[in-house]
């Protein structure tokens, strides 16, 4: 005769009452799927905001008092333009020991009357050729590079721009408003930063052709020993300048992700109290339902701690079951949820905002495991006492 184990007979059990089985493992899914969707997401929002801040190769700006990256929004107001400092204020930074490289900027911005039916705003970052290009090495070309000489006329378009303005890598560009016509050298890959509306030129080539020998900003990147905080107020004493650290932006995006993740945490977090009770209800009415044929079975010897383990065993399959089921779903709309949230969230950087990894999964089926463990105890221990005569002749406690 073939022996059954405890396994076979806690699956079967289970399938006595498929529709409830199946709803008790669907709300474990669920839960199992919040859980892995929401530390995928701060995974992969954390390392794409890092990969980004990367990509930009400096952590720091130093800026003339009035950040110029506000100035084109107060020119179309009626305000006073843009803020600038001096050239030299970059040959200082750089001898401090904590730097490892620098990029004096000047930005630009005209009006240009090409732009839609009322005209737009065209923006100029003038960048130093020998310095800009290696601290933003990771900005991707689609076509060309970055021009070579000091005051070339030449220009690398944003991918934006190139768009509108239906410019390709050999095409003569006009600056507005100063008759100098560039030659178009390189087009830049959509990176999804202020970087696609902008036209890099040489900085010596802005400043002449806009006549003012000033910077706007200085990239700076610091050495990874050193100590950015000190550095930073180090920083602050220079006369006229404002700093803006990308550590502490970085810092201030994530303190309001955290905020968000709490809110979806205690979301999940009530999840899986709902599950777990309607695993604990599914077993408890199963058990309930099946007195008579625990009676019989402690009758013919079984031991409490033999019913134990197969009431136990039947909630362990459940969440195993939907916890399996829940990552699986995870897994399959991770592109979906990277779509929803990108569309929810004032910034995403670039790059996947989900990151589903085999520690996360093997993580999530821990937890769902211990659910079963936890909310098995109670149904198990409610078996495993019953009295076998009480419950062949229908008695004893409900």
């Amino acid at each position: 005769m073939k022996k059954i184990s405890v396994f076979e007979v806690a699956y079967k059990n289970l399938l006595r009452k498929k529709t409830r089985s199946f709803l008790t493992i669907l709300g474990i899914a669920m839960a199992a799927w919040v859980l892995v969707s929401l530390f995928g997401f701060n995974k992969g929002y954390e390392t794409s905001l890092n990969k980004d801040i990367d990509n930009l190769g400096f952590q720091m700006l130093v800026v003339a008092k009035g950040c110029p990256y506000e100035a084109a929004t107060l020119m179309l107001k009626g305000g006073t333009g843009l803020k600038y400092m001096k050239e030299d204020i970059a040959a200082a930074v750089a001898a401090e020991p904590e730097v490892e490289g620098v990029t004096p900027m000047l930005m630009q911005v005209v009006f240009d009357p090409n732009k839609g039916e009322s005209g737009g705003i065209s923006a100029f970052l003038g960048v130093d050729p020998a310095s800009f290009p290696k601290l933003k090495s990771a900005l991707p070309f689609a076509s060309g590079g970055w021009f070579r000489e000091p005051e070339a006329a030449e220009a690398v378009f944003g991918y934006e721009v190139a768009e509108l303005e239906q410019r390709e890598v050999g095409d003569l560009y006009l600056i507005p408003e100063k008759e100098v016509e560039v030659k178009v050298v390189g087009i830049l890959e959509r990176t999804g930063t202020q970087d696609d509306g902008t036209i890099f030129l040489p900085l010596k080539t802005v400043q002449k052709v806009f006549g003012i020998q000033e910077l706007t900003s200085i990239g700076i990147k610091v050495k990874k020993e050193a100590d950015l905080k000190a550095f930073e107020d180090k920083m602050y004493k220079l006369p006229d300048v404002q700093v803006v650290s990308l550590t502490q932006v970085k810092t201030t995006i994530m303190t309001l992700v955290s905020t968000a993740r709490v809110m979806v945490f205690s979301i999940a977090l009530i999840a899986i109290l709902i599950a777990m009770m309607g695993v604990v209800n599914t077993v408890l009415m199963s058990v309930m339902e099946r007195r008579q044929e625990i009676g019989i079975l402690k009758s013919m010897g079984a031991m409490a701690g033999d019913v134990f383990k197969l009431v136990w065993l039947e909630t362990i399959i459940l969440c195993v079951g939907g916890g399996l089921i829940g990552t699986g779903l995870a897994l399959l709309t991770a592109r979906l949820t990277d779509v929803l949230v990108r569309n929810l969230l004032p910034y995403s950087p670039s790059g996947g905002l989900v990151a589903i990894d085999l520690k996360l999964v093997l993580m999530t089926l821990g937890v769902v495991t211990a659910i079963g463990l936890a909310s098995g105890i109670y149904p198990s221990w409610k078996a495993a006492r019953m009295r076998p005569l009480d419950t062949i002749r229908g008695e004893g406690e409900s």
